[in-house]
């Protein structure tokens, strides 16, 4: 692993947004808001608007089906959370050959509606880890609030292997 310093809270550096194994755009956070390493937490700062992928395809009603981010660009957001957590905890980077997939939601709970207009506030910590030299298997928790109010919160393993 990389020596890391310390990062600065605020918007995510150029070097990070080229390691991303996505489009900058599919990032989903705007804003690193925290990072603390001796509690395996990284907390960033997630826009909503109505052009978000998915959101932007529904077909609402104010009363019936309201404008909200959708629970499968949540899920996603989950994903890019422990690229986060991987690039600023654990110092791994896409391009020295390592790479995450989610391998099991073991909870997925769905407090309260999202809708559009606010950014959320997203965290991720590890609750488990097993490190090793190539691969490395994580368990996260994940919650999202608004306003301090939970909206989302999970529980979900990764696998992050060295490649090349």
């Amino acid at each position: 692993m990389r020596p890391m310093p310390a990062p600065i809270p605020g918007p995510f550096d150029d070097a990070f947004l080229r390691d991303l194994p996505y489009d900058p755009a599919a990032l989903l956070f705007d804003e690193l808001c925290e990072v603390d390493r001796e509690r395996s937490l990284v907390r960033c700062r997630m826009p909503t608007h109505a052009g978000l992928p998915l959101t932007a395809a529904q077909r609402t009603h104010e009363l019936r089906h309201p404008r909200h981010v959708a629970g499968g660009l949540i899920i996603h957001a989950t994903g890019m959370l422990g690229f986060v957590h991987a690039y600023y905890v654990l110092g791994l980077r896409h391009a020295d050959g390592w790479i995450g997939y989610g391998t099991h939601i073991h909870r997925a709970v769905f407090r309260r509606l999202i809708r559009v207009g606010e950014p959320v506030e997203a965290s991720c910590q590890a609750i488990r880890s097993r490190i090793g030299t190539r691969r490395h298997f994580l368990r996260y928790r994940l919650e999202m609030r608004l306003r301090g109010a939970l909206c989302y919160e999970g529980v979900q393993s990764a696998v992050w292997d060295r490649v090349g």
